[in-house]
């Protein structure tokens, strides 16, 4: 249960987003744009000026205990380091704060059960950045799934690749495969039993920067998940194959080419497969930001004292999934039964 907040429902709820650098800009930009931002804390000036650009007329500090014990202010919202994330969000749970953290929830499943078992005991509102959950495009796949239209689920693919940002706290599929969990626990309602990860340390540091994820799933329906930030081209692709249609989802296309349905499948005549090709659909989607969703999503949870789409609960498990990969990863690639929550 989540405790009552002392606005009334037509109130806006103020936010203080720490940290001002390559995500939080933008969450900046979008709570500002809601009309729910109150300051922004950055110890870096260049911070602190990029949110005065993006939010003119600001309050911008350095002070981040501060912001967070400033009873003027209903939630904090971060966009610090990784490692900052347990560590900080204790800090604006215990001091009765709504708290929105950025993925990766946190760096390890034991931090993250901490920030969730606190928000519980606080009876705060935790919500975390899987922005991907919020994509108009999610919503419409999620309703061919259910209705039917692709069938059986078989299999999940993702590739989310780039060239950078290389990170010196998490690798490469703590950055960035967490979208591609969130979308595939969404999408099969569940958590697999057993993950196999291999990952590769080009650039020779501590952190892995390409990563390969096989997800089992009961009910036959397995995973791959391949992650990386050594690649030329930009990639953000899931194709999530039915045995009576495939759905690709990729967001790297302009708006009116992100989510198409192929109308194909393996028809078996006499145990013998014949491959059946019927027209390809695009989807028409909604032009609204993911993040402002998000953002959206966020402070109606505020109001309203209900848990998002994106809870804690929601979080813990993606963070289940990516502890199991990283003891494969440190074991060689060995089966690992994800954990329970």
């Amino acid at each position: 249960m989540v405790a009552p907040s002392p606005m009334n429902a037509s109130s806006t709820p103020r936010v203080a987003v720490v940290g001002c650098g390559y995500w939080g800009r933008n969450l900046v930009r979008v709570f500002h744009a809601l009309g729910a931002l109150g300051v922004v804390a950055d110890p870096a000036p260049a911070g602190r000026r990029g949110a005065v650009q993006l939010a003119p007329g600001v309050e911008t500090t350095d002070d981040i205990p501060s912001v967070i014990r400033r009873t003027d202010i209903d939630a904090i919202v971060l966009a610090t380091p990784a490692i900052t994330h347990c560590e900080l969000g204790l800090q604006a749970l215990a001091a009765g704060k709504d708290l929105f953290v950025e993925k990766p929830m946190a760096l390890s499943l034991d931090d993250a059960r901490h920030l969730a078992n606190l928000a519980a005991r606080k009876q705060r509102i935790l919500m975390v950045g899987h922005v991907l959950e919020y994509h108009p495009a999610t919503a419409v796949l999620r309703r061919w799934i259910e209705s039917g239209r692709l069938g059986r689920l078989c299999l999940l693919h993702s590739r989310r690749l780039n060239f950078g940002r290389v990170r010196t706290e998490e690798d490469a599929l703590w950055n960035v495969a967490p979208h591609d969990f969130a979308l595939m626990l969404r999408v099969t309602g569940r958590l697999p039993g057993e993950v196999i990860c291999f990952a590769s340390y080009s650039l020779g540091t501590p952190r892995a920067d390409f990563a390969i994820a096989l997800l089992r799933f009961a009910g036959g329906v397995d995973a791959h998940v391949f992650a990386g930030w050594l690649h030329p081209t930009k990639e953000q692709r899931l194709v999530v194959v039915g045995d009576r249609g495939v759905a690709v989802f990729d967001d790297a296309l302009p708006l009116e080419q992100k989510l198409t349905l192929y109308d194909q499948r393996a028809d078996f005549s006499s145990g013998i497969p014949e491959m059946f090709k019927g027209p390809i659909h695009t989807e028409v989607l909604s032009p609204d930001e993911p993040l402002r969703l998000e953002c959206a999503a966020f402070l109606d949870s505020i109001v309203h004292r209900r848990a998002p789409l994106t809870d804690g609960q929601s979080g813990l498990r993606v963070m289940a999934v990516l502890e199991a990969c990283r003891r494969s990863m440190e074991n060689g690639g060995q089966i690992q039964t994800v954990p329970t929550i």
